[in-house]
């Protein structure tokens, strides 16, 4: 039922602009087809979103802010925090920390006061969330915490380190509560391992370098739609123009100049006179 709703909306060309938000496989579909008749889109799609951790970071203020980024929601949000960039003087340190604050992560009911990761919206997520974990294993990857399903549809939050920065796998967004913990040199380097990914919704850095800080929302720096500064990747978009860029889509919802995209564009001219001045001033008289 679902999908020949989606795709009368799709082809019927009464249906001026379409606002779809979802993977990005479906995605592309969508946007070919709409393409083709040449309807207007607003595509919000996936993102394999990171933080970036420098050098002069905070921990206090990351290990709860990753942990709400890529814990919460059970990992299923299109801003879910799902690769940890940090610098090389840090990563045992930060890894340390973050399996500490995840092995006091309650699982259950999500309407049990308490309970902190609910469970993941499929079975064939679940078979996704086992399926990553056995391919991390057999790259060489290792499980820090987590990695187990506890039943139904429930999963263990996961911690992965060893894998490298351009695995396949991690270059692949899963759609689960699974963070992989990538090290890098300076923030030159931290900044190509957030980009190399196909998507570009959410990033964040922490860092307290106004240097870092305005390269990072500049140009050169994260090329995603959203970019943070010591904050999650999540939580903080409400209210702000809401997308990303690359694969997640280009299109925008929320923020001031949502509506925008829902109006019709007119450039209006009204002669009052008597007179018609024509163009390059060509006189038919």
């Amino acid at each position: 039922m679902f999908h020949r709703f989606r795709e009368s909306m799709v082809n019927d060309p009464r249906v001026n602009l379409l606002s779809f938000t979802g993977s990005c496989q479906i995605g592309k579909q969508v946007g070919t087809k709409v393409q083709q008749r040449m309807g207007k889109l607003i595509l919000e799609l996936g993102g394999n979103n990171a933080i970036s951790v420098m050098e002069d970071a905070d921990l206090g203020m990351l290990v709860p802010a990753v942990c709400f980024a890529s814990v919460g929601t059970a990992g299923q949000r299109c801003t879910t925090t799902r690769r940890l960039i940090v610098h090389k003087s840090l990563v045992d340190e930060v890894v340390r920390r973050l399996v500490s604050a995840y092995k006091q992560v309650k699982i259950g009911d999500p309407l049990i006061k308490g309970n902190l990761c609910g469970p993941l919206h499929t079975v064939a997520a679940v078979e996704s969330y086992k399926g990553a974990i056995a391919e991390a294993q057999q790259l060489g990857g290792k499980i820090e915490t987590g990695g187990n399903v506890v039943g139904g549809r429930y999963v263990e939050p996961t911690i992965i380190t060893g894998l490298p920065h351009d695995a396949p796998l991690v270059l692949r967004e899963t759609f689960a509560p699974i963070l992989y913990v990538l090290p890098c040199d300076d923030f030159e380097d931290a900044v190509a391992i957030n980009n190399e990914v196909a998507q570009g919704l959410s990033s964040s850095i922490f860092t307290t370098n106004p240097e870092y800080i305005f390269r990072w929302v500049g140009a050169g720096g994260a090329d995603s739609g959203i970019c943070n500064v010591n904050i999650p990747t999540n939580g903080a978009e409400i209210g702000g123009a809401f997308g990303g860029e690359k694969e997640t889509g280009g299109g925008r919802e929320s923020g001031s100049d949502a509506w925008k995209q829902y109006c019709r564009r007119a450039t209006c001219t009204i002669n009052y006179s008597k007179e018609l001045p024509l163009a390059q001033g060509i006189d038919f008289s």
